[in-house]
């Protein structure tokens, strides 16, 4: 069965159009997730809010730790990694890879690419080998086929593909950098707009989102259950 890893990271706790300045990209995750197991209703979820509860900033004794060989590691160097040895844990087993990220001055929220900075880590999501300097990384997460859906939420209009502000968008192009590099390689991304032009623009926004995200599960559970049930044992 699939198994979703479904992560928030907006700063705001509530939900959009049900909370007092709630969340946009919180309302589209869960409403995906609320969609898929409408339709998949066995399939499993594990759901973190990075928003709220941050990951551990990266620091002198993670990097040692990180970097150390395992047979040569000292017994505080595994307390340090151990957050972020459950992140990966988490990553690892999921399937579907959901992330609710505002777009904040440009890039993600810094509680995602704290998130980001955990998971990214040699010797569990991606291999380095020195003796092949021209491809010296490996991507771990290739192993099966994995998706990764954003779901974003903008102030403004135009970040998007062939938008005029589409260059100052470094949000969904850094998440996707760091994602395909550990092998998730299906990346899906959709956005709110204008959430401080308000009005229609807005609703006509929420509303695409909306409707996208819906195609989406549509998609995904058709491919990713049938991908799934191939690979269970006869």
């Amino acid at each position: 069965m699939p198994h979703i890893l479904h992560i928030d990271a907006s700063a705001r706790p509530g939900l959009a159009g049900t909370d007092d300045h709630g969340s946009h990209s919180r309302n589209l995750t869960h409403q995906f997730v609320r969609q898929w197991q409408a339709l998949r209703a066995a399939d499993t979820v594990t759901y973190r809010d990075v928003g709220q509860t941050p990951p551990s900033f990266i620091n002198r004794e993670w990097i040692q730790s990180a970097f150390t060989p395992a047979p040569k590691q000292e017994p505080w160097m595994a307390e340090i990694l151990a957050e972020s040895d459950e992140l990966v844990d988490e990553l690892l087993v999921a399937d579907i890879l959901v992330i609710g990220a505002p777009l904040y001055n440009f890039g993600m929220p810094a509680a995602l690419k704290a998130w980001v900075d955990q998971i990214v880590r040699v010797g569990r999501t991606v291999s380095f080998d020195p003796n092949t300097p021209e491809t010296p990384f490996t991507p771990l997460l290739a192993d099966r086929p994995r998706h990764a859906v954003i779901l974003s939420s903008r102030g403004g209009t135009g970040f998007g593909p062939g938008g005029v502000l589409q260059h100052m968008n470094h949000l969904e192009p850094a998440l996707s950098t760091a994602l395909e590099f550990i092998g998730i390689a299906h990346i899906h991304c959709i956005a709110i707009e204008n959430e401080e032009t308000g009005g229609a623009m807005l609703a006509d926004s929420i509303a695409e989102a909306h409707r996208r995200v819906k195609a989406l599960v549509d998609e995904l559970t058709t491919t990713v259950g049938a991908a799934a049930k191939e690979l269970e044992p006869a």
